[in-house]
C-alpha cells in the first residue's frame, strides 16, 4: 500500500499530521526518494516495533510524549524534543511503555569510499 507525501510548498503541523490510534502504530509518510525516507510515527500504549537492523543510520526524534528505544540491548528513554541515531546494523527495538509520535529520517547515501 502506498501513502501520499506531504503536499509540498506549504507548512505542515508536523505533531498533528497523524493520529493516535487504540492499540495501533500508525505510519505515515513525509518523503520518500531513492537516497532515504522520511516518516511520522504515532504508537499507542504498549505498541511498537520488533527488533530489526537497518543498513543506514536512523535519527528518531519524538515530536510527543516518551519513547523506549533499544539499542543493541541498552535502553534508552527518550522525550518530547530529544533524537537520537540508531546506528546502521544494530539491532533495536522500539516500544511505547505510554504514547507517543516520532520523525524518523534514514539518508541512504554517503555510505559510500568517498576519497578527498
Amino acid at each position: 500500500m502506498t501513502y501520499p507525501e506531504f503536499e509540498k510548498s506549504i507548512a505542515h503541523r508536523l505533531v498533528d499530521t497523524v493520529e493516535y490510534v487504540p492499540g495501533s502504530v500508525v505510519i505515515k509518510s513525509i518523503l520518500t526518494k531513492q537516497t532515504g525516507t522520511v516518516t511520522i510515527s504515532s504508537f499507542d500504549t504498549g505498541e511498537g516495533m520488533l527488533t530489526k537492523s537497518s543498513p543506514f543510520d536512523n535519527l528518531i526524534q519524538v515530536l510527543d510524549g516518551v519513547a523506549e528505544i533499544i539499542i543493541d540491548e541498552k535502553s534508552n528513554t527518550v522525550e518530547t524534543g530529544q533524537v537520537i541515531i540508531i546506528p546502521a546494523h544494530v539491532k533495536n527495538r522500539i516500544k511505547a511503555n505510554s504514547r507517543f509520535k516520532m520523525l524518523s529520517t534514514i539518508i541512504k547515501s554517503g555510505y559510500e569510499d568517498i576519497s578527498l
